[in-house]
């Protein structure tokens, strides 16, 4: 006689009345207190809710307040440095420039008493020791007589026609000479330029 026990396990048949595994089991029961425990959680009254998040709207509204003002404050520091700073540069070159302006004025003042000769000759050392300080402190003068013609640094004041066609655009004379201070142009040199009619 067959085991009917054995029979329904060797084909799978599942006795209704035997126990389920205990994995099966443990699963019900986690679902089940999963579920009832997520209902059970305390709910924020609305009231409260609001209020919590008015309180941190504030918050981060004085925050970004405080970092506004603190940017400000910034800002101003620094445009107030760079203008002492732009300051202390031009005390410093009109300070170099003091010993020139002094001969000056004595030049001014003894000119009646001197010689033609002495006040040329002193007007030309007043001359160098200004020229020197401002090519000390940047200053570039441009003289572009025998140069090309350039018109980022020189202006035409007045055409030549060019003797010969090699010199066709270059500078002739210079009228005014100009300056560049620390590469920046401060005033293009007035020139006469060979050019024939109108090509300048």
């Amino acid at each position: 006689m067959t085991d009917n026990r054995r029979v329904s396990g060797e084909y799978g048949v599942t006795d209704p009345a035997a126990p389920t595994g205990p994995s099966a089991d443990g699963a019900d029961m986690a679902s089940t207190d999963t579920s009832q425990g997520s209902a059970n959680l305390p709910m924020e009254p609305d009231a409260q809710a609001i209020r919590r998040l008015e309180d941190q709207l504030e918050q981060e509204r004085e925050r970004y307040l405080r970092l506004a003002a603190e940017y400000d404050n910034y800002r101003k520091r620094g445009a107030r440095e760079r203008a002492e700073l732009a300051d202390r540069s031009q005390a410093a070159l009109v300070g170099r420039l003091l010993d020139a302006l002094d001969d000056l004025e004595r030049l001014i003042a003894d000119g009646a008493a001197a010689s033609p000769e002495q006040v040329r000759q002193a007007a030309g050392l007043v001359d160098r020791k200004l020229r020197k300080e401002l090519l000390a402190a940047g200053l570039e003068r441009i003289d572009p007589a025998g140069s090309a013609f350039d018109p980022s640094l020189h202006e035409a004041v007045s055409t030549l026609p060019p003797p010969s066609p090699e010199l066709d655009h270059q500078v002739s004379a210079t009228f005014q000479a100009g300056y560049r201070f620390k590469g920046a142009l401060v005033r293009p040199a007035r020139v006469q330029v060979y050019a024939e009619q109108g090509q300048a």
